[in-house]
């Protein structure tokens, strides 16, 4: 198995636990009150703007750690450089990324036009925006062993 291989699935390892810890952490203080007050709102903002802070710092920490893992148990540098099929594979999983995003924001917006509650169209966001990071590791990974 290849450095980029392991390192997809760390990455799509990392994101499910980040993602789904951090859930069930934010689930017990979700708020009584109305559908639409100021409260919900203020609880939906900071589980998106805090879920990202902590899912950058984590990934960032997880690759270090999974860097000086890889030295060690190898006793080989990470590759410093990325070729055309690295380049290519990266953007294929950037556009399936942002088209399972894109998805997830129609569906949210269209939500809304169904007159679904604020919480439905906040759930739908985060959602699509976990999918879309499980989809590009997915993405890298398929590629990284089927080939292009």
């Amino acid at each position: 198995m290849t450095y980029q291989e392991k390192k997809s699935i760390v990455s799509l390892i990392s994101a499910i636990l980040i993602f789904v810890s951090y859930s069930l952490y934010m689930y017990p203080q979700h708020p009584e009150g109305g559908l639409g007050s100021t409260e919900t709102f203020r609880y939906w903002g900071s589980f998106v703007l805090i879920l990202t802070v902590v899912s950058i710092v984590a990934h960032i920490l997880i690759s270090i750690i999974f860097n000086i893992v890889f030295r060690i148990t190898t006793k080989e540098k990470e590759p410093k450089f990325a070729d055309e099929l690295d380049k290519l594979i990266d953007l294929k999983a950037n556009r399936n990324s942002f088209f399972v995003f894109i998805i997830g924001f129609l569906l949210a917006m269209g939500s809304l036009v169904l007159y679904q509650p604020s919480q439905v169209m906040f759930m739908i966001l985060i959602i699509s925006g976990f999918l879309s990071d499980v989809t590009g590791s997915i993405t890298k990974l398929y590629h990284y062993r089927r080939g292009v």
